[in-house]
């Protein structure tokens, strides 16, 4: 069954890495960053990866970076994307805080 005219293509899934997944799981994590990442990960999925503010490496365009919290104050997150795999999907890696 095909989408109806004039709607956005789907998201693509962001699924956590063990660390960032433990991180989260933290009970002294401090909830702006919990947050931040939780939004982090909605912005990936909507997006498709594409962040506004986003970077990617020169050696691997998968792998991308973006700025966490407001104006990128709590750290950096990063992610791959696995356009390739079945289903694609989107891995956010590792969370970098200041």
């Amino acid at each position: 069954m095909s989408d109806p005219y004039g709607q956005e293509p789907e998201g693509l899934p962001c699924v956590l890495s063990e660390e960032v997944a433990r991180l989260l799981e933290d009970p002294a994590l401090p909830g702006d960053v919990f947050g931040a990442v939780v939004a982090a990960t909605v912005v990936i999925n909507e997006s498709r990866g594409d962040v506004p503010g986003s970077t990617a490496s020169s050696k691997w365009p998968q792998q991308r970076r973006m700025p966490l919290g407001a104006d990128g104050s709590l750290g950096i997150a990063e992610y791959v994307i696995v356009a390739d795999a079945d289903p694609p999907h989107i891995v956010l890696t590792r969370i970098q805080l200041y």
